[in-house]
């Protein structure tokens, strides 16, 4: 049986790869994944072939590596996070149908949900919801009305891809749909460029994080009812202490 993996290989940086992994890439012979993801790892991996496709086409990406797979050598799709999280596995397991041949097998990685979260200290202690702004594959009625469903159940919210340079004004809709509900000072959080150079993070209120401009290597964390700031961190109790 040939063999295709997919494999998360988290926020960016090599150190913060599992070991698993890091253990499935060295035995593959071929990689295959979007260019920024492969330019994150290509040093570390230096006998093994790439292959990359761009944004916006991640479906002739997914047919290239089951068809790499097919042809007999061992190979690796990547997805940054995890493959199961907006990633490559759903979309790989759908066509696998069409590659009898293939086994794929799915290897877990860090997700930006708990990524950043550790960076800005502990905002997911409790329930939680996580919520893609993009609307390329969501109509945006559907994610508002994920938004304020969230909100209403005081979930710690979220967001990813909270916008770009076609969607410049998402984040402050979603905000607006979320201040229906929560207050102006609900706390929130901000993190960039998790794991890659620079990264940062910062803490604000729902009010600020309407006006904050972001991209899509930005998390987006919206405190529930109970988020504090602990000595400049986040952290949602749940309950321990008291």
């Amino acid at each position: 049986m040939n063999k295709l993996y997919v494999v998360g290989m988290g926020p960016g940086a090599y150190e913060e790869m599992t070991i698993r992994a890091v253990k499935t890439l060295e035995k593959c012979q071929v990689i295959v994944g979007y260019t920024l993801y492969v330019e994150l790892i290509r040093e570390h991996f230096p006998d093994k072939e790439f292959f990359t496709t761009p944004m916006r086409q991640e479906v002739e990406r997914c047919r290239l590596a089951l068809e790499t797979a097919q042809g007999g050598r061992t190979s690796a799709m990547i997805c940054s996070g995890d493959a199961g999280v907006y990633g490559m596995s759903g979309v790989l397991l759908e066509l696998g149908r069409e590659y009898p041949q293939v086994e794929i097998e799915v290897v877990p990685g860090v997700t930006a949900a708990v990524s950043g979260a550790a960076c800005l200290g502990a905002p997911l202690m409790h329930d939680f919801a996580v919520i893609s702004l993009s609307d390329l594959m969501t109509p945006w009625e559907l994610i508002e009305r994920r938004l304020r469903s969230a909100a209403e159940a005081d979930f710690v919210i979220c967001l990813y891809n909270p916008s770009s340079r076609k969607r410049a004004d998402y984040l402050k809709r979603a905000s607006d749909v979320l201040l229906q509900i929560r207050k102006s000072v609900n706390l929130c959080g901000i993190v960039k460029n998790i794991g890659r150079e620079n990264a940062g993070s910062r803490i604000c209120t729902l009010e600020e994080l309407r006006e904050t401009q972001t991209d899509m290597f930005t998390t987006v964390f919206i405190g529930n009812s109970s988020t504090k700031e602990m000595n400049g961190r986040l952290v949602t109790p749940r309950g321990y202490v008291w």
